[in-house]
């Protein structure tokens, strides 16, 4: 019979609880945006327009890993909620730029401060140095279970 320890270090088990963190994870995340108002997409298009400024809309879809039909769905809902509008780009009129409204960015300005202290609360159980060793464990695995080289381990 394995000890704690072993268990605790299995792979599956490992997995089981990286499976586990993430779901809970991933319920904190949709928690904090649905408090706003806000779907994933819809605050992943905002955020990303907060960030870069007017984008064509394939451009986006590109950015956030939305499909072509997905996007357009997201932007025409966004437009008719007057969140964001699409505009002719002056100096290309065959290209249309999605563009925050006023009303559009002041919602994402509001959402983004209260994902961010939401996140900050998820993670407070953690020293910034768990933190740091955190996001290098889980870069390392992601990379290996993408088939990357690891230069570390070489």
């Amino acid at each position: 019979m394995r000890d704690i320890a072993a268990k605790k270090t299995a792979a599956i088990d490992l997995f089981l609880v990286l499976q586990k963190t993430y779901r809970t994870t991933l319920a904190k995340v949709h928690g904090s945006k649905n408090k706003v108002g806000l779907g994933d997409s819809d605050f992943r298009v905002l955020e990303v327009l907060l960030a870069k400024g007017p984008l064509p809309v394939n451009a986006i879809g590109e950015l956030i890993g939305l499909t072509t039909g997905s996007i357009s769905t997201a932007v025409d809902r966004m437009e008719s909620k007057w969140l964001v509008v699409r505009k002719r780009r002056p100096n290309d009129r065959r290209i249309r730029l999605v563009e925050l409204t006023s009303k559009g960015r002041k919602l994402i300005e509001r959402a983004s401060a209260e994902f961010a202290a939401d996140m900050a609360e998820l993670f407070n159980c953690l020293s910034q140095d768990e933190r740091n060793t955190l996001a290098e464990l889980l870069d390392k695995l992601s990379a290996h279970a993408a088939g990357e080289a690891d230069e570390q381990s070489r």
